[in-house]
């Protein structure tokens, strides 16, 4: 295959960024997107050129650090990860624009790499259990539903790629908090702390500057890892009960 790619670069933070375009050959449609960068990377330390930097680790789908704006989708035209798409999804010829996360709260880095610590003090806020419950216990002691052990499963699922994000007209995280939150609030051990942890950790993803959200559904529609929008919904109502919660006292 061959490919004209247009790919953002940027110095630094406080640098102006553009596009540049290069040109590659020979790409296999068997590899992932991933690997083709990195063809592109070799070629450019051959010339000497700085390589393009972007995020990367397990290349299995599982961490979400591969996030790019890949043709105007967040990891680009199917529902999952960067690093599991493959070339064969574009055809010979293609032209293919590669961006960062666009949000003031992920601000660029270098190139392709965003600044995501927001999530982690989005969760350092409140998403995590911290009452003393003392000695572990078997596991059939606490009967739980299967539709809701279901429900949490799939809320924890999350792995924080950002790609509700970018996928936001708002830049809103709703969809990665209110995962967060459920996760935690729909299990007898999260229960306790619910309304405390919503309000926490609403206010600190306020506090970082993310957008709010307008139920497009975008977020939900480019997932990897499918998180409903029925999430927001909880969270919201968490959110609206602890703050009646905390009128009446």
């Amino acid at each position: 295959m061959n490919l004209t790619l247009k790919v953002w670069r940027q110095k630094n933070p406080s640098e102006k960024g553009g596009f540049k375009t290069y040109k590659l050959s020979g790409i296999s449609a068997d590899m992932s997107f991933l690997e083709m960068l990195d063809v592109l990377n070799e070629d450019l330390s051959e010339k000497g050129e700085d390589p393009v930097h972007f995020d990367h680790d397990c290349r299995e789908g599982i961490c979400g650090m591969c996030s790019l704006y890949i043709n105007g989708q967040p990891h680009g035209p199917h529902q999952t990860t960067t690093c599991q798409l493959h070339m064969r999804s574009f055809k010979d010829g293609d032209t293919i624009t590669i961006e960062p996360w666009r949000a003031s709260a992920f601000p660029i880095v270098k190139d392709l790499v965003v600044d995501r610590t927001s999530f982690d003090r989005i969760i350092q806020s409140g998403g995590f259990v911290s009452v003393n419950t003392g000695g572990v216990p078997d596991a059939n002691e606490i009967p739980i539903p299967k539709v809701i052990a279901d429900e949490s499963f799939d809320s924890a699922t999350c792995i924080g790629c950002g790609a509700c994000v970018a996928a936001c007209k708002n830049a809103s995280a709703m969809l990665f908090v209110s995962a967060k939150i459920s996760q935690l609030a729909l299990l007898p051990q999260g229960k306790v702390e619910k309304r405390e942890r919503a309000e926490k950790m609403v206010a600190q993803m306020d506090a970082e500057g993310f957008g709010a959200c307008t139920n497009t559904g975008a977020c939900s529609a480019e997932c990897p890892k499918e998180i409903k929008l029925s999430n927001i919904a909880r969270m919201n109502r968490e959110y609206f009960s602890a703050s009646l919660s905390t009128e009446n006292i």
